[in-house]
């Protein structure tokens, strides 16, 4: 009954259109959901907008199912439960609805009742402004459903409701309905790739039938060597990497930003005269594409943002620097590889062994190359133990911190906006946590004279050790 689709949105008489997800229904597309997108594409990613309309359509679905159900606020509190519960009935195994949902885990369903709650704000305060603009506002079923329910959420401020009293102040004020809190845990081990274990990754994993995937080993060396995140080297354009002026035996990469990076100082117009612009600019004029950040099928790539080095770009800074040695000498034998294949885009990393070659190189590809890498040297692939491409970023992190890089650099070289950021990628493991327990023990018995031990407790079996 509800889909959600890839549309495309014009909103001028210019031809330029955003490619956004929308909620098809039986009325058409839900065109509230569609508008909070394109009013937060601006700040927010293809895939959040993704989760947003899934949530969307989950609620709505919901409400299909139990039309009876009149009181608005009752009829989410309930949708919450579902969540957390599935819609089976636990003793007969049935489903009376046929919504036939397992339970969601306590994260995701507290994202959905996030995604829901924060629709319907904006959608509260946006509705009563159409009428100005546009006075016989008259939109489909599901469209004049999603309005009824706002309307209700602003007139008894109930719906997905805020806690709220007679002298109640505006600081004091909260969604009712909330996810349920998780009990706080302490980290589990960062999940780092396995220091000990990735030149053997570079020269044997990313190897088979004897050919090296060079491509794979890039990638690979940006994230573990230079800390980058998985996406952010599929923006990488060829210009973009050379020999640092520094040290000509080291490579020097800027990943630009995917819409604001400056774009390559070769763009010329039709007259062969020099052209500048940002890559959106860049890409449109040259490919007729858009930034991968806005595509809407597999060679997406995310940009997470973070502080840039320059206008806008964020350099890699190798640690161990004989990183940075490796990659300019792979890069050579890199471009080597695809210096004769056609592409319609700019981007460095491109298919060569499966068609159509010379297409983006996307994540999806990526993600299974490294695994089929990590599985090649006996490594089992899995988030926790850091065999996943993220964990190179962790490693990174881990490293610095080791070596005894101060915080405020660390900040830098990761690239993130704040040094509680980075808190997750340099904090200590169970094993270092207890040998730090060990170090302080022996600087206590240094500090206090011990008396004689006792040779023995006064419980019987229990003696200490000297």
């Amino acid at each position: 009954m509800f889909v959600t689709i890839k549309a495309r949105v014009y909103t001028d008489a210019t031809g330029v259109y955003t490619e956004l997800p929308a909620l098809m229904t039986p009325a058409g597309v839900l065109e509230p959901l569609l508008d909070y997108c394109l009013h937060r594409s601006h700040d927010r990613s293809l895939t959040w907008m993704s989760k947003v309309a899934r949530s969307v359509r989950m609620f709505l679905e919901y409400v299909q199912t139990n039309p009876a159900e009149c009181d608005t606020y009752r009829l989410f509190q309930n949708f919450a439960q579902r969540l957390y519960t599935g819609t089976f009935d636990r003793q007969t195994g049935l489903d009376p609805s046929c919504l036939c949902w397992a339970p969601r885990s306590p994260q995701d369903a507290s994202h959905i009742i996030t995604h829901l709650s924060d629709f319907f704000d904006w959608l509260g305060e946006m509705r009563p402004e159409a009428a100005k603009v546009n006075p016989r506002y008259a939109g489909g079923a599901f469209d004049r459903q999603t309005d009824e329910a706002a309307y209700q959420y602003r007139r008894s401020k109930a719906f997905l409701g805020y806690t709220w009293a007679a002298n109640a102040s505006p600081a004091e004020t909260g969604h009712r309905m909330r996810g349920r809190r998780l009990p706080k845990v302490e980290q589990g081990e960062p999940p780092a790739f396995p220091e000990e274990r990735f030149e053997e990754l570079l020269t044997k994993g990313f190897c088979a039938g004897g050919r090296y995937d060079y491509r794979g080993m890039l990638i690979t060396l940006l994230l573990h060597g230079a800390g980058f995140r998985e996406s952010e080297p599929f923006h990488v354009y060829i210009p973009d990497v050379f020999p640092d002026p520094g040290n000509p035996h080291q490579a020097q990469v800027l990943i630009h930003h995917p819409s604001h990076g400056t774009a390559p100082v070769d763009w010329r117009d039709e007259r062969g005269r020099s052209r500048q612009g940002n890559r959106a600019d860049y890409l449109a004029h040259q490919f007729g594409l858009v930034p991968r950040t806005d595509l809407m099928d597999r060679r997406h790539a995310g940009w997470k943002g973070g502080t840039h080095d320059a206008a806008y770009y964020k350099r890699a800074y190798w640690f161990l620097p004989e990183y940075g040695e490796w990659f300019l000498h792979l890069w050579r034998c890199y471009l080597e590889q695809v210096a004769r294949v056609e592409r319609g885009h700019p981007f460095a990393f491109i298919n060569l062994n499966r068609e159509p070659v010379g297409a983006m190189y996307t994540l999806t590809q990526y993600n299974k190359a490294h695994a089929a890498a990590c599985e090649r040297i006996g490594l089992t692939v899995g988030k926790a133990l850091g065999t996943t491409p993220h964990g190179h970023r962790h490693a990174y992190g881990q490293r610095l911190r080791n070596a005894g890089v101060d915080k405020a650099f660390i900040r830098r070289f990761m690239h993130h906006a704040s040094l509680e950021s980075q808190e997750v990628y340099t904090q200590a493991n169970t094993r270092e946590a207890l040998a730090e327990l060990h170090a302080a023990a022996q600087r206590l018995r240094g500090k206090y004279a011990r008396p004689q031990p006792a040779t023995r407790l006064p419980l019987p079996g229990i003696e200490l050790n000297d």
